[in-house]
């Protein structure tokens, strides 16, 4: 077997499984060893049901003592059945796991295993996994890879595998020249693979993962600075000025921009009026005012003639951008298209027709806008928000629609200054540090689950006030242990029982959730922003852009479960007009660490401030940490966690990139995965 073969000349694997994992971009070896884990299972002993704790993963060893009750709740099947032993009784709970109705019954003894809640006055395990004791002996204690997964495949399918396959690992070639690896301490490449998928503990596994961020870090970087030479030279085709339109635009806006707002519009007028393309970056904290600044931009270059683009990272965000561009042009006479992937064949190729004709000056949209089918007439400024969710070569397909348009990219991500100039360093950075006037600071709380009452009690009395509400609950990735949205729903349903129970009257209580269609995402965003909803109960798909006046508490489950700086994005949802807002960190674990660290959000609402503590108190290289700069361009790498590994990639490609680019032409590794060609 080598890393070119088709995933079906691994051992188990058949055309049913093969056509699965190609909807997850798996079909051959290499592929399939390039496909990491998303996280680890270390089994440990069980412990007694009375020695449970709330928010762990743990496991109990107990005796089933009732049938298997399935019930129906909103279309989904929920399977529950009661076990105990001798300290107690824990309730366990499927969803859409009807078969197990004939699967456990009175009197057998099995190991269950996952997270630990109390609800109801019951220790409880929501999708727990389950052994016979002598089958979880077997697992203890050894770490278990964890793997993103699609319908008609599993993790266990998964692992399996990836062990067979493990073999063809050894022909992976190394970039990487050995005193190199030696002198930064870098784990070889086909031990890291390995490594990444059955570490033998904890130690190597923190090794192999250092090593496949490195790798990300030295492709993007690698592929930033030949993007930087790319723009070096080209001067400007488009030229942007139009002062004196800007400044009447500026005057007639219904609040006034504050002088950080201003000198960033300047650099960017400044930039676009020039001899050379602008490559601008705006960096701001949330709820600091960038969007108006990019909105400036692209009415200067629609009032000089010029089309321009900017490319959300979310439908929901897109559709909102449109709205409020579409309001703000409109008396000027500037026509705003959007475009998106849920719309209809036939809308999206009337909006085509538009964009090449030039009947739209302004383009709203998201991955869309990059399609081939999309051709510009005269594309003169390109705009990205959330720089951080899109990858260099994404960023570079959408400029060359347009032979050598402007650059504007826009960023929340509180990254502390060192790490900015190397993730940023094709760009020319613009800070705005202020926020708007009139914004009252938020008001923060941490506090564990013995509170949830308390919080309850006053997020109705804000929404006696007809103020809003959002909850956030922990986003799971899609896998056979855990489903987020019947999480999310679960707790709206229990929520909206508990409100009616305790207040009375109709309280409206909505989910909202990714597996939404866009359509019914953005019917029920319209409805929370026009008041017909009081509390929306969410995963972080409203963790960018989503603009609320109303809403005043942002409360999150769980809390520790989320990386400082996506705790800060969420905060950033509530505190956006001139009411007083509330923020409500909810910690299922009382750990003095935990609490130390979200404390720091209780501290500040400033995200470089909390990026950099969050730093200090976790030390770089901290894989089991949790995520905390959000950039889907990598799978593994994380700047906050991998800092160590982000600069070592930016010092090696000054010191040794002519003799690694020799290296990977000479052994045929291409650059993106530094996998040899197949």
């Amino acid at each position: 077997m080598v890393l070119g073969d088709s995933i079906k000349t691994i051992k188990g694997i058949g055309d049913k499984t093969a056509a699965a994992m190609s909807k997850l971009g798996i079909y051959t070896v290499s592929d399939l060893l390039m496909y990491y884990p998303r996280t680890y299972i270390s089994y440990e002993d069980p412990v007694d049901i009375e020695n449970l704790q709330t928010g762990m993963r743990q496991s109990v060893r107990v005796m089933i003592n009732s049938r298997v009750e399935v019930r129906k709740v909103r279309g989904l099947t929920i399977s529950i059945v009661y076990a105990k032993d001798f300290s107690g009784t824990i309730k366990l709970m499927w969803f859409n796991c009807p078969f197990l109705r004939n699967f456990f019954h009175i009197g057998q003894e099995f190991v269950f295993s996952g997270e630990v809640s109390y609800k109801s006055g019951m220790m409880t395990m929501t999708q727990p996994e389950y052994y016979t004791p002598d089958k979880y002996s077997e697992l203890t204690n050894v770490w278990q890879p964890v793997y993103t997964v699609t319908p008609g495949i599993t993790s266990k399918t998964i692992q399996k595998a990836a062990r067979n396959a493990l073999p063809a690992a050894s022909g992976l070639v190394d970039y990487l020249p050995g005193d190199v690896l030696s002198e930064y301490g870098i784990m070889d490449l086909p031990e890291a693979v390995a490594s990444i998928h059955f570490p033998a503990d904890e130690y190597h596994l923190k090794l192999a993962v250092k090593r496949i961020a490195f790798d990300e870090f030295y492709g993007f970087i690698s592929d930033m600075h030949r993007l930087k030479s790319d723009f070096a030279g080209y001067r400007n085709e488009c030229v942007i000025s139009c002062d004196e339109e800007v400044r009447r635009f500026i005057e007639k806006l219904s609040f006034t921009l504050t002088n950080a707002q201003m000198n960033a519009v300047r650099d960017m007028l400044e930039d676009m009026s020039s001899d050379h393309v602008m490559n601008r970056l705006i960096q701001g904290d949330v709820g600091s005012g960038k969007t108006i600044v990019a909105a400036v931009g692209l009415f200067a270059a629609a009032v000089s003639g010029w089309q321009g683009v900017i490319m959300a990272p979310t439908e929901v965000l897109a559709v909102q951008h449109y709205k409020e561009l579409h309001a703000q042009f409109e008396p000027y006479g500037i026509s705003v298209g959007l475009l998106t992937g849920s719309m209809t064949v036939k809308e999206k190729r009337l909006m085509y027709q538009d964009i090449k004709n030039g009947d739209v000056s302004v383009i709203v949209g998201t991955h869309a806008l990059i399609q081939d089918k999309v051709e510009y007439n005269r594309l003169g400024l390109v705009v990205t928000d959330e720089q951080h969710r899109f990858g260099v070569k994404q960023r570079e397909k959408l400029t060359e629609k347009g032979g050598h348009p402007h650059t504007l990219v826009m960023s929340a991500t509180p990254i502390p200054r060192t790490l900015a100039i190397i993730m940023y360093g094709d760009l020319d950075i613009s800070v705005i540090d202020e926020l708007p006037a009139g914004r009252i600071p938020i008001k923060n709380c941490v506090v564990d689950e013995s509170y949830r009452k308390t919080a309850q009690s006053f997020i109705m009395k804000e929404v006696s006030k007809g103020h809003q509400v959002y909850i956030v609950c922990p986003m799971v990735e899609a896998s056979e242990v855990l489903d987020d949205v019947a999480n999310v729903t679960e707790y709206t349903e229990e929520l909206r029982e508990t409100l009616r129970s305790q207040y009375g009257g109709d309280i409206q209580v909505t989910c909202l959730h990714g597996k939404m269609k866009a359509d019914e995402k953005n019917a029920i965003l319209d409805d929370f922003s026009n008041g017909s909803i009081s509390i929306l109960v969410s995963t972080t798909v409203i963790e960018v852009g989503i603009n609320n006046p109303n809403a005043t508490v942002m409360m999150v489950e769980n809390a520790e479960r989320f990386g400082l700086a996506q705790l800060h994005q969420l905060r950033g949802r509530v505190g956006r007009g001139k009411l007083q807002s509330y923020c409500i960190f909810v910690s299922g674990k009382k750990d003095k660490d935990t609490m130390e660290r979200l404390e720091v959000l209780e501290k500040s609402n400033d995200g470089f401030y909390i990026a950099g503590e969050d730093l200090k108190m976790r030390g770089p290289g901290d894989f089991f940490g949790i995520r905390q700069s959000g950039e889907v361009m990598f799978k593994i790498g994380d700047i906050y966690n991998h800092a160590d590994m982000l600069k070592a990639a930016q010092k090696i490609y000054e010191d040794h990139g002519a003799e690694i680019d020799r290296t990977i032409e000479e052994k045929g590794i291409y650059n993106r995965y530094f996998q040899p060609v197949l």
